[in-house]
């Protein structure tokens, strides 16, 4: 069970997992940066286009050939959006923690301007043809099949 982060007890899905859309440039960027500053292995991932990010998204309400946001499973809470932005800079460590203080902005305020980043990140950064591969050191903190008991 902890192989694919799922904490003991989480009812509704996995702990620390950030599902992101593995063709948008933004998105791989983001993992990129988050597989170096963490390097206690704290958060995991699945791409969107995974089986196992394609089940989750299903289940959450994302559709996974049209993402319009990530999630982040938080004890096994799914969050979107700036919740889940704000999630997961709980977990850096410093000085990347200060993010976290993104989270005394209104909620919708902080909604809006992730919205336009996540309607217009391939016109930012553009779109890969293909999901990023990680390095086989990084390869353990990436989940894509699914777990046997969310099946």
């Amino acid at each position: 069970m902890e192989r694919h982060g799922v904490e003991p007890g989480a009812r509704e899905g996995p702990d620390g997992l950030m599902v992101f859309d593995g063709l948008c440039n933004v998105c791989s960027a983001q993992v990129q940066f988050l597989l170096r500053i963490d390097p206690r292995g704290q958060i995991r991932f699945t791409s969107i286009q995974s089986p196992y990010g394609r089940h989750l998204a299903r289940r959450h309400g994302i559709d996974p050939d049209d993402p319009s946001t990530f999630l982040f499973f938080e004890r096994g809470r799914p969050l979107q959006a700036s919740e889940a932005v704000v999630a997961i800079s709980r977990r850096l460590p410093r000085p990347w923690r200060w993010l976290r203080g993104l989270s005394v902005l209104p909620r919708p305020m902080r909604d809006r301007v992730y919205g336009w980043i996540a309607r217009n990140r391939y016109r930012i950064a553009g779109r890969r043809a293909a999901c990023m591969v990680p390095s086989p050191e990084m390869r353990a903190r990436f989940i894509d099949d699914i777990p046997p008991q969310e099946g």
